[in-house]
């Protein structure tokens, strides 16, 4: 347990700066970026959008080669190709440049962010792959509490170009080593305590004639594309609430305490709250969160509060995804059904960054308000009618 434990922290501590590095820069130096190059925001969200697309379109391929065992090779190099990605936009001299590099950020997100260590963890722990999966998303929780800073400090003094390259190193040398470090305990630990189970041919076509596989996909998709616009135009739109930079910044970069913070909530209260009261726990912050940022106009420190609101609910459903696929959908073939499970997603972090550049253009800000207000909505709903759907037999 000593070695399964520590290999579990160094995961965690991997995936918190793949997500910084790879998921929150772009939000980060947002404002350096479009100041540095003079490119539209738009222009520079179609990177990301591309990213993203690709991600999805590869991520029931990854999910596949984790039942087959390559899990651990996936997080030791992807990042690799990730940190190559940063390198090459800190280059980029053109839109088009710009747009293509982000490929290989899609590419290295589709093998070693959260789908990939969830479904290894999963296939290697059994059912205890939901404590070390709630320990990795208290840690990795910290990602935007540590890129907006570090983005906002990089950005001032080395510009948004050579920030990319600091991101860049930070995966080579941070998340690389943690990586081969976590999954080569695991490895030795699996060659000592058994037998890897093989995949189960059948079972995402099963998955896919399941409604609560349906349900699952709405309800993330929709809190995704509400998640991934808010936080790709968080400083922006703090701005718009009449925020100053330093309090936008700071309002930002508790999202990530507010998603901890979360998760801490639900362990602790594991016992009393079971996974259809933390769904619609969740649900219901981030609707409320919509709600509180629309209003922030009149008072700009309920910034803090939509800060709280929609890093508690997004960090819960982070943890309640995967959980909820074992219980309503079952383990079998689970890392291609979180594969499958995991498109709509990314294909909603795909469109956010677009969509959102695209409602500031033509409606402003309320017209963002409304929209993240719309999809929590749906969300909602789609929870609760799924949290009525009776859990498989395992």
């Amino acid at each position: 347990m000593r070695g399964e434990g520590l290999a579990v922290w160094l995961l965690a501590l991997g995936q918190t700066l793949t997500y910084a590095a790879l998921y929150y820069s772009f939000a980060a130096l947002l404002p350096h970026l479009e100041a540095e190059t003079g490119w539209t925001k738009a222009q520079l969200a179609a990177g990301p959008t591309f990213a993203f697309l690709l991600t999805a379109a590869l991520t029931m391929l990854t999910g596949r080669l984790v039942d087959r065992g390559w899990g651990g090779e996936m997080l030791i190099l992807m990042p690799l190709i990730g940190a190559g990605g940063l390198l090459g936009l800190s280059e980029a001299a053109s839109p088009a440049a710009w747009f293509w590099i982000w490929g290989l950020i899609g590419l290295a997100q589709a093998g070693c962010v959260y789908e990939t260590c969830f479904a290894f963890l999963t296939r290697r722990l059994g059912p205890g792959a939901r404590a070390a999966i709630t320990r990795i998303t208290l840690v990795a929780g910290f990602a935007s509490t540590l890129a907006f800073p570090l983005g906002e400090l990089l950005g001032r003094h080395l510009g948004g170009r050579n920030a990319l390259l600091a991101f860049a190193g930070l995966v080579v040398g941070g998340v690389v080593p943690l990586n081969l470090w976590g999954v080569g305990i695991l490895r030795r630990m699996e060659r000592q305590g058994g037998k890897r189970p093989a995949p189960e041919p059948g079972a995402l076509s099963a998955a896919l004639r399941h409604p609560s596989f349906w349900l699952l996909t709405a309800i993330f998709g929709a809190i995704w594309l509400n998640h991934a616009i808010l936080i790709t135009y968080a400083l922006p739109l703090f701005a718009d609430r009449g925020a100053a930079p330093g309090l936008a910044v700071l309002a930002a970069s508790c999202i990530g305490p507010a998603q901890v913070a979360g998760r801490l909530l639900l362990m602790l209260n594991e016992r009393r709250v079971d996974n259809r009261a933390a769904t619609l726990i969740a649900l219901g912050c981030i609707l409320l969160a919509a709600a509180l940022l629309w209003v922030a106009g009149a008072a700009p420190g309920l910034i803090f509060a939509f800060a709280l609101a929609q890093g508690s609910g997004a960090g819960l459903l982070s943890i309640l995804r995967p959980v909820l696929q074992a219980e309503k959908l079952g383990r079998q073939g689970f890392g291609a059904v979180s594969g499958a499970l995991a498109i709509a997603p990314i294909l909603a972090n795909a469109a956010g960054p677009s969509a959102g550049a695209m409602l500031l253009q033509s409606g402003g800000p309320d017209a963002v308000y409304a929209a993240c207000l719309l999809l929590a909505a749906l969300g909602l709903g789609f929870g609760g009618w799924l949290v009525r759907r009776p859990p498989v037999s395992q």
